[in-house]
């Protein structure tokens, strides 16, 4: 049988698993890491980076648009009052505001689909015609008046899902279909209704796509000898998408699937197999994360199929108005553990796209298309094949794509550079980060921003390919509990140019706790701390939406931060304010709103992760993650 993480509880999370399979040893010297901290607050100037208020706070040569003194005359754009931090089993928002669930996890998308059942928590069958668990990125598209709602279903919680099993995990293949039909994409047509948006359980748009899901493989690795399989020996399809985190969504209409934590669902029923290298860069080891998938399914036996995982880890793309369409890996924008693809067309027509390797020291991308966009065009291809870059940041608040090439990566093909993308951005030296989570650009000025959720490693441990973590540039906090989120302009103001300047928004802290560099930056005070920044978008007026997935203890480090939540900052004035606070042992992710902008939509993921929420139904009911609705009551627009 293959090896599995024989656990009943959800406590390891997909970093520790990864730590636990792949163990990096302590390189860094404490006293060197002392002394670079010091180094770059004195660089710094006595703390730029955690708190003087032209940096944090938007200087004049990072929005040249418009100054902080602009905006502070003209008064706040934060429209609401600010919400207090909670531990309540709830959604928590302004007064003046009203919120309702849309779809929980087990919901029928179809006629004929079964209701949820709160006992059994489903089966392979219903789940496969039900909205799918633990949702996270999305996005809304119009559509000759009908409105299409694309939902990533990252993973599922094991107690949860199998909580009808006495050892709290998959049994059964039933089981193990049950699981791999709750990851994928939920596609579904809603609409609004007497104030209240639901599911058009009838729509011909309704689709699952799910862990078995036909895909085609694109761009330079399309065929390559390692993505060759004993099934699919052409290299060129593969079955499924899984643990899809944040998304994207291009100007033609089609949406954007991330594949992060894709190494979790592998194991190997021979005990003696060791992993390549190259997979164990990637954390894919003998055990998976306890789903048990290969002993139901043999492509995810690394002991008898070891190419399996080169072909998941990848943007995947779809048509959400076509559900006969096939999705499409496009492997040109490189294999790693995704965060989001933040899309934008460059000035000279080239389409850009941002991309987050969301692992402690892991790198930040950006892909440009060869093709260039135009309106109305057949756009369908231009993630097909362009150049991938990685970030390089240095500490006089500059920075620059590096181009991955086989010249400068040393690999002998493009095809190889995308398949071992995290290899190719070590060999050139990239800048090890904070784990860059969403990345958003905001409309109507050339500026973009990356959270970067937190790093206990920093300045302790190198990153899985032995690469050095040492504290400074946009990282400057060591073991960094918190998390900052990084800005950068790009030169010329073009998302194409290969250079930028780059500054921290804010870097997120404690400041009832402490008073030194993890108290955070002078626009963080008791009112909006917060930790773990982690969802970002931007609603119609460039105000920015920060959602959080971090340590809901309230207590130590975090006492007062409560449960995670969202907050709305403007980037030009700094402010920010508390929207949002979502219920027990929850993630607050993904961002969307209506076509008219009356209403926003984000998702509560895992509420009860570790077994104190009965969220969203109440009672004794089994939490279920969930897409909520949150509209002004006075219906005037929300973003």
């Amino acid at each position: 049988m293959p090896d599995t993480i024989r656990s009943s509880s959800d406590d390891i999370s997909f970093d520790d698993f990864d730590e636990i399979n792949s163990p990096r040893p302590t390189a860094t010297d404490f006293d060197a890491v002392v002394d670079r901290a010091l180094s770059r607050r004195r660089f710094l100037g006595g703390g730029i980076a955690f708190g003087a208020s032209a940096f944090v706070m938007g200087t004049t040569a990072l929005t040249p648009a418009r100054t902080s003194a602009d905006a502070s005359a003209a008064g706040s754009r934060l429209g609401f009052d600010a919400v207090a931090a909670n531990g309540l089993d709830t959604i928590t928002v302004p007064d003046g505001f009203s919120w309702h669930v849309v779809a929980r996890w087990g919901d029928p998308m179809f006629p004929d689909a079964a209701a949820f059942d709160q006992a059994s928590r489903g089966t392979g069958a219903s789940q496969e015609r039900a909205f799918g668990d633990n949702n996270d990125g999305m996005a809304m598209f119009a559509h000759q008046g009908r409105t299409i709602l694309a939902v990533n279903n990252e993973y599922t919680n094991r107690a949860i899902i199998h909580g009808n099993r006495a050892s709290l995990l998959p049994e059964n293949a039933d089981d193990v279909r049950k699981g791999k039909a709750a990851h994928g994409v939920s596609v579904v047509e809603v609409i609004e209704r007497d104030g209240f948006w639901q599911i058009v359980q009838d729509s011909p748009f309704n689709r699952r796509i799910t862990a078995d899901t036909p895909m085609d493989i694109t761009g330079p690795a399309r065929g390559h000898d390692l993505l060759k399989t004993a099934a699919e020996p052409s290299g060129t399809r593969s079955l499924g998408t899984w643990n899809n985190c944040g998304n994207g969504r291009t100007p033609w209409g089609t949406y954007l699937a991330c594949e992060e934590n894709f190494n979790a669902y592998f194991s190997a029923s021979d005990p003696t197999y060791t992993p390549s290298d190259a997979l164990g860069r990637y954390g894919v080891g003998r055990k998976d994360w306890g789903y048990a998938w290969a002993t139901a399914d043999e492509r995810f036996d690394l002991s008898k199929h070891p190419n399996e995982p080169n072909r998941a880890g990848y943007i995947v793309e779809i048509d959400p108005l076509d559900p006969t369409s096939v999705p499409k890996k496009r492997t040109a924008l490189g294999r790693f553990k995704h965060e989001n693809a933040e899309v934008v067309v460059a000035a000279n027509g080239h389409v850009v796209v941002y991309l987050g390797d969301d692992e402690r020291g892991e790198f930040l991308y950006r892909f440009v298309s060869d093709g260039k966009y135009a309106l109305g065009a057949d756009n369908r291809d231009l993630l097909e094949n362009g150049r991938l870059y990685v970030a390089r940041f240095t500490d006089d608040m500059r920075g620059e794509w590096v181009e991955l090439t086989p010249a400068a990566t040393g690999m002998a093909t493009d095809a190889e550079i995308r398949i071992h993308t995290r290899q190719a951005a070590s060999a050139v030296g990239a800048t090890t980060m904070d784990r860059p989570e969403w990345v958003a650009a905001i409309p109507h000025r050339i500026e973009a921003y990356c959270c970067l959720t937190n790093n206990r490693n920093r300045g302790i441990k190198p990153n899985a390919g032995g690469d050095p973590t040492p504290v400074g540039g946009p990282n400057p906090r060591a073991a960094n509990l918190y998390g900052q989120i990084v800005r950068w302009v790009p030169d010329d103001g073009d998302h194409a140019a290969d250079h930028f300047d780059w500054d921290l928004f804010v870097t997120a802290g404690n400041p009832t706790v402490h008073d030194d560099a993890q108290a955070g930056s002078t626009n963080v005070t008791a009112e909006n701390m917060f930790n773990s920044p982690d969802g970002l978008g931007f609603d119609s007026r460039g105000l920015m939406w920060i959602q959080t997935d971090g340590n809901y203890s309230d207590a130590g480090d975090f006492a007062g931060q409560g449960n995670n939540q969202m907050l709305v900052a403007d980037p030009v004035s700094g402010e920010i304010r508390r929207f949002l606070v979502g219920p027990r042992q929850c993630e607050i992710t993904g961002i969307t709103f209506a076509p008219d902008r009356r209403t926003v939509f984000i998702g509560v993921q895992h509420p009860g992760e570790k077994g104190d929420s009965h969220f969203p139904d109440g009672g004794q009911s089994v939490p279920r993650s969930a897409v909520v609705a949150i509209r002004r009551d006075d219906g005037k627009p929300v973003g």
